[in-house]
């Protein structure tokens, strides 16, 4: 999609001008409301001729009769461009006060600082927020450690990068020899550790293949190479990696949402969370401002998400990443929601 490349000097300032108006009014606009909103030096009748060369070139349109006209896809990817290539703007210190405290309070698990991160965000923007929980597969196990907690169950801890760590009980027939434990949890760590867990899901059983010592030591390892990728499956389940989604009510006032269609498709995307899931990882593939991400309407490549901007950012907890961000309608403020997307993703960083 062209950018803002193809602009002259006025072209530019008469879209930012048209933009800012629309995200504040919802309301197409003309050539006098640009005129004494924004003083731009020029008649009426040149800026009127200037947003015609504008809709000539696909940055502007004429929705149903109107006189007056809204930006398209490609006139958002413009101005968001001119925005990533400049300074960020700094955030109200309320909300950034806000934001701290609502996620940073103590003893929470991740998930419930994800929630509130979404939460909160949702409400600063008045968007949808959004979280990604980290995905575990591309973490680094550091360490294992068999525990015994009964005759016949050993407990596998399992400590990975950013130490995190997670368990997983190992059902064995009778009683085995601390000695037979020892030895087993040493080879686990030979064979296993400095590996990524999708790496291990694959080949857990090649690696231990052959790495018994003694019987005893064999028949604790035949079930890690029989039963290591469930194992695995079973300490990492399906919810790692999973999307976490605000107050869906924060966007009723909006105009966009103002009919049950929009909000009818942005709630059935939010009950597809896989679906959902891809399209949030889907939106760091660009080169934009490191970290942060936006995918206006049509360049979703998924029809349900034709209408809707979304705006993200990566968060990271040791050799964990995570995406925070908002979806919303095109129509949006999107210097304040890169700037708060941004912030909080820094935040999040800092917490985890």
């Amino acid at each position: 999609m062209a950018t803002s490349d193809e602009l002259t000097s006025r072209e530019r300032r008469v879209l930012e001008a048209v933009i800012q108006t629309y995200v504040q009014t919802a309301e197409p606009c003309g050539s006098r409301v640009l005129s004494r909103r924004f003083g731009l030096g020029v008649s009426p009748a040149t800026i009127r001729n200037t947003m015609s060369d504008l809709e000539e070139k696909g940055f502007l349109m004429h929705p149903h009769t109107s006189a007056g006209r809204v930006p398209t896809d490609k006139a958002y990817r413009a101005y968001v461009d001119l925005l990533l290539n400049a300074p960020a703007s700094p955030i109200v210190v309320s909300e950034r006060d806000r934001l701290h405290a609502e996620i940073s309070a103590k003893n929470s698990t991740i998930e419930n600082i994800l929630r509130r991160a979404a939460q909160s965000l949702g409400v600063l923007t008045q968007e949808l927020g959004v979280a990604l929980g980290p995905r575990l597969d591309a973490s680094i196990l550091r360490s294992l450690e068999l525990v015994r907690v009964g005759g016949d169950r050993l407990l596998l801890v399992l400590t990975l990068d950013g130490g995190v760590v997670r368990t997983v009980f190992v059902e064995v027939r009778g009683t085995l020899a601390d000695s037979v434990v020892a030895e087993v949890t040493r080879v686990l760590n030979e064979r296993l550790a400095g590996h990524t867990l999708r790496e291990l899901r694959t080949s857990v059983a090649e690696r231990l293949r052959d790495s018994a010592t003694n019987p005893d030591a064999g028949e604790l390892l035949n079930i890690f190479v029989q039963e290591g990728e469930q194992l695995l499956d079973a300490a990492l389940p399906m919810s790692e990696g999973s999307v976490i989604v605000g107050a869906a009510s924060v966007l009723a006032s909006q105009p966009e949402f103002g009919g049950a269609e929009n909000l009818r498709r942005l709630l059935t995307l939010t009950e597809e969370p896989a679906r959902l899931a891809d399209a949030l990882r889907r939106t760091h593939a660009g080169d934009e401002r490191p970290g942060v991400s936006i995918t206006i309407g049509g360049e979703h490549g998924d029809p349900r998400l034709d209408q809707f901007t979304v705006v993200t950012a990566e968060y990271h907890a040791g050799s964990l990443a995570g995406v925070i961000g908002v979806i919303g309608p095109t129509r949006m403020p999107y210097e304040k929601v890169i700037s708060l997307v941004q912030h909080t993703s820094r935040l999040l960083s800092d917490l985890l």
